[in-house]
């Protein structure tokens, strides 16, 4: 005879069951939620970001990703040459470009420094 537990409860115990396609339905659910939550929008942010990056030409205004604007002056493989004043120039890395600028924008701000 056992202390902890009866043997009556003990015999009538159930067999264990291995779950069936019912038991596999959350954790793919879970899986599909998150994917669809998590990395999808993030290769697709990875995309346009790409995109952009590529069809980036001379004389196009944009962002880094340090906050700072600039006019795009001079270009090769890897670096951007950023004109970010009269005459004051900082080479960034392309993929430090975070987004680009409506003409016209950088023109405005350079003016309204210089008028300061």
């Amino acid at each position: 005879m056992s202390f902890f537990i009866a043997d009556a409860v003990a015999a009538a115990a159930p067999a264990a069951q291995q779950p069936g396609i019912e038991g596999m339905l959350f954790p793919l659910g879970i899986l599909v939620f998150f994917y669809f939550l998590f990395l999808r929008p993030q290769s697709k942010r990875a995309k346009e970001k790409k995109e952009m990056i590529s069809a980036m030409t001379k004389g196009a205004e944009v962002v880094t990703s340090g906050g700072i604007l600039g006019k795009v002056v001079d270009m090769d493989d890897n670096f951007l040459k950023l004109e970010v004043c009269d005459n004051t120039f900082i080479q960034v890395q392309r993929q430090s470009i975070e987004g680009m600028m409506p003409k016209g924008t950088y023109k405005a701000i350079t003016k309204k420094i210089a008028k300061d």
